[in-house]
């Protein structure tokens, strides 16, 4: 899951492809720029997802594909080895696998890839030249001119997908009206979600200062949700026998990486979460000193000073972020 990757700080999403073909020196932030000024051009997303794409690849197509890149026969001959060989189950027994590539395989995110890169990626670029798209593993968006256009686009991809054994999936398939102060039209789904961003209208600040309804991106829900069971997970009310600074060091990291990649645009949106951290950091302090328990506006008052005083102990205090405790 793309929200569950971007939440550890250095890992870079790779194999992002669109329509001028795979940008190996281009960041997830850089697509999630070329998607929000694609959206203000065209009026219509289909935002596509493939159903169990690790699960489902045909091995007969995937080895025809991998054989149009290499030629060493030993290399074929593992990579057709490691797809076919049985799963272990817990109590010992064998599966034999017919389809996919193993999910955790080191290999088999490169191998899916592929297999988009023909399903997908150059069937667009035969079929539908003229239409801007953006694809990560099975997620991918194409911008459209109309909901006409869309529609259509989704019956002939929901046809290509089955033509090479795969299957759309009806639920996270769906198609998107970029509404803003120009595009005033109405339809059930205004907003879609991609690379951790949502995109919808959201009112934003013109250079003079004027307040206008704009289609634009911030750190999706589900991708807040994913950050707060991080933080939750590390328990940091039990970790009394730790230092504040090693607690700064423990915790600095993911939040330096979700600053600086869901802080690119409209970084206010990271507040809810920023605020939770301090809530956390308030119940470590109300639970190590003896006296600030049963004190929870004492307890706000030091850490008040305290992020005023060392406001670079912690990566959301040097942005700002303090003095939001209770």
């Amino acid at each position: 899951m793309v929200v569950k990757q971007l939440i550890e700080p250095d890992l870079e999403p790779v194999f992002l492809a669109d329509s001028y073909g795979y940008r190996p020196g281009k960041s997830a932030l850089d697509a999630v720029g070329v998607t929000r000024e694609r959206c203000w051009k065209y009026d219509w997303v289909l935002e596509f997802d493939v159903r169990g794409l690790f699960d489902n690849i045909d091995h007969e197509l995937l080895l025809r594909a991998v054989r149009k890149h290499v030629a060493c026969k030993w290399a074929l001959l593992y990579i057709e080895r490691w797809l076919t060989a049985p799963m272990e189950q817990q109590d010992g027994t064998l599966v034999e696998r017919q389809l996919g590539t193993p999910q955790g395989g080191v290999v088999s995110p490169i191998l899916s890839n592929l297999f988009m890169h023909y399903a997908f990626d150059l069937w667009m670029a035969r079929t539908h030249s003229d239409l801007p798209w953006c694809r990560y593993a099975d997620d991918g968006l194409v911008h459209c001119r109309t909901e006409q256009e869309a529609q259509t686009l989704k019956v002939e991809l929901q046809a290509r997908l089955a033509e090479c054994r795969l299957e759309m999936h009806p639920t996270k398939t769906k198609i998107a009206y970029c509404q803003d102060v120009k595009r005033r039209g109405r339809y059930p789904n205004t907003k879609f979600d991609f690379l951790g961003y949502c995109f919808r209208p959201r009112l934003v600040a013109s250079q003079n200062g004027r307040l206008f309804w704009g289609f634009n991106p911030a750190v999706s829900g589900s991708a807040l949700k994913d950050m707060r069971a991080t933080i939750r997970d590390l328990h940091l009310r039990q970790q009394t026998q730790m230092s504040l600074e090693e607690i700064a060091r423990q915790i600095n990291p993911l939040l330096r990486g979700w600053i600086e990649y869901y802080g690119r645009y409209a970084p206010s949106a990271l507040n809810p979460l920023l605020r939770y951290v301090n809530q956390r950091l308030l119940d470590w302090v109300r639970r190590k000193y003896k006296g600030l328990r049963g004190h929870k506006v004492r307890a706000s008052q030091f850490l008040q000073r305290l992020s005023r005083n060392c406001a670079g102990l912690f990566e959301h205090w040097r942005i700002g972020m303090t003095g939001k405790f209770a």
